[in-house]
């Protein structure tokens, strides 16, 4: 129940559903970039179809992931402890008539135009591409997700300020489905466009896959209309919040904006590479932050009751157990990238030069998972109060300008190499910044105590990233090299953080392990 204390094994079961799905969406995803790796390559088409991808990437961080659920699951939460405390009417029903029919109005206005700009759009994004026609038609159906991202992510803020963990965690499954099963059968008549639109289809799975709990939470308590249509006037629509948290999501996603304009001058083929091995890099980060996606209604609900120290201690166990698991993630695409990528991608029109650049870029991008963590728990916790604050969008906006910096000075002599540097440090940047700022603008946490404790595991993971990429370099097979490079480098990082004490190091393993045998078991059964 939504009001009940949070426990401890309340949230390991939750984080433990959310992960699992979000491992099982990520594996789909991998099928799903195998695929489009398989059938159109890393050439024009491909690079076409990514431009216009650039649409459903901006929704997913916009709507679904970070800007629109850092405004909604604050004010859910505050809705919820209103109802708790016996607030007249049903303030969760009441907010759902202030908010939905406004942002579903905006949604549908923002997708039509980007429709009708397509052209527009596509110049300003790659101006160098080869083909902007073909890029144009996949811009103009993936236009449709505006909307349909939008009610996804509204229904996902919702359910998780409910503590309702499975349907949000899920959606990426029929999503990815719904891409991959559109290639497959429509990839022979439509080409690329069929991926754009398996795009569209599946963002209307991922309303279809939410919307019956949704609609059970809202049935659960009726009111008369007077008391609802007061509760309704008393929470109007946050504007100022809501435009802190989407520039704030705006500005983190507009890092591959940067790439793809860097790299839309380079050869053919720059754009594919820098999207394939960031998929691939990312999971470790996306992974360590599934925690954060289920504390995040709690540190929301903590800040509505006035419990500041409960916050606070939440937060800093979320810095330390993300920022463990991300690290060894890093360590381990280090040690393993150009095994890794002959093994997920070189088949078909994927060539063993394309391999070789692709992992090239993703050893340079895992530089900066670490600040990509600590930026999306971070962020949560300035938005947590349910009050508009312009730190974070000022810190974004650094990293930015340091990403369009670096990228710029380096694209002419490192090329994709260069721009993946560029996102790494404007990434770290940005983390850095929310980090300083924390104290005095968002949950009061003590900064020198989380940075001891992120400093230990980091060193496990530089010793663990080079002792197993030199193990993963002795067998001349791609699967021999992954395993023992894979090993090596869980080897030494479980030695040497257990040396270092780190704090977050023990739940972090005790996470994996559980998740790993819970695969087991789905897999093996």
């Amino acid at each position: 129940p939504e009001h009940a204390p949070l426990t401890r094994r309340f949230l390991a079961r939750a984080t433990l559903v959310t992960a699992s799905l979000s491992v099982a969406a990520a594996l789909l995803g991998l099928v799903r970039d195998q695929s489009l790796a398989r059938l159109f390559g890393a050439g024009r088409d491909t690079d076409a179809f990514l431009v216009a991808w650039t649409v459903p990437e901006f929704a997913a961080t916009l709507l679904i992931e970070d800007g629109l659920a850092f405004a909604l699951v604050p004010a859910f939460s505050l809705a919820l402890s209103r109802r708790a405390q016996g607030a007249p009417g049903d303030p969760v029903r009441s907010l759902v008539a202030g908010t939905l029919p406004r942002l579903a109005l905006a949604f549908t206005a923002v997708g039509a135009l980007l429709a009708l700009a397509a052209p527009q759009c596509v110049a300003a994004l790659a101006p160098g591409l080869p083909d902007p026609a073909l890029a144009v038609d996949c811009t103009r159906i993936t236009a449709t997700c505006v909307l349909s991202f939008g009610l996804a992510g509204y229904c996902s803020a919702a359910l998780r300020a409910h503590r309702r963990f499975l349907a949000p965690a899920a959606i990426y499954l029929p999503y990815n489905i719904g891409i991959i099963t559109a290639m497959y059968a429509l990839g022979g008549a439509w080409g690329v466009r069929s991926a754009a639109f398996g795009v569209a289809a599946g963002g209307c799975l991922m309303v279809a896959v939410q919307l019956p709990s949704l609609l059970g939470r809202l049935r659960r308590r009726r009111t008369d209309r007077a008391d609802a249509r007061a509760a309704a006037a008393a929470q109007p629509l946050d504007v100022p919040l809501l435009a802190t948290v989407l520039l704030f999501a705006l500005g983190r996603q507009s890092q591959v904006l940067i790439e793809r304009f860097l790299a839309s001058g380079l050869p053919a083929g720059a754009i594919s590479h820098l999207n394939y091995a960031q998929k691939v890099a990312q999971i470790p980060m996306t992974l360590s932050t599934m925690l954060c996606t289920v504390t995040f209604p709690a540190v929301a609900r903590a800040l509505a009751d006035g419990d500041t120290e409960r916050a606070r201690d939440r937060v800093e166990r979320d810095l330390a157990l993300a920022g463990c698991l991300v690290l060894l993630g890093t360590a381990a695409i280090v040690a393993c990238a150009p095994q890794l990528i002959e093994l997920l991608f070189q088949r078909g029109a994927f060539t063993a030069r394309d391999t070789a650049v692709t992992a090239g870029v993703m050893r340079v991008y895992a530089l900066g998972l670490l600040g990509q963590t600590l930026t999306g728990v971070l962020v949560r916790s300035y938005f947590s109060a349910g009050r508009a604050s312009w730190y974070p969008v000022a810190a974004m906006a650094a990293g930015i300008v340091a990403t369009s910096w670096i990228g710029a000075w380096t694209v002419g002599s490192r090329g994709t190499t260069g721009i993946a540097a560029a996102n790494a440090a404007g990434i770290t940047l940005t983390a850095a910044l929310l980090l300083a700022g924390m104290r005095r603008r968002s949950v009061p946490i003590r900064t020198g105590p989380v940075l001891r404790e992120l400093i230990r595991p980091l060193g496990a993971a530089v010793a663990a990233a080079l002792a197993g990429g030199l193990a993963a370099g002795l067998p001349s097979d791609p699967l021999a090299g992954l395993a023992a490079g894979g090993t090596t480098v869980a080897v030494v990082f479980v030695l040497l953080g257990r040396a270092l004490g780190a704090q977050g190091f023990a739940p972090a393993l005790r996470s994996v392990r559980t998740l790993s045998r819970r695969l087991a078991h789905a897999v093996l059964r």
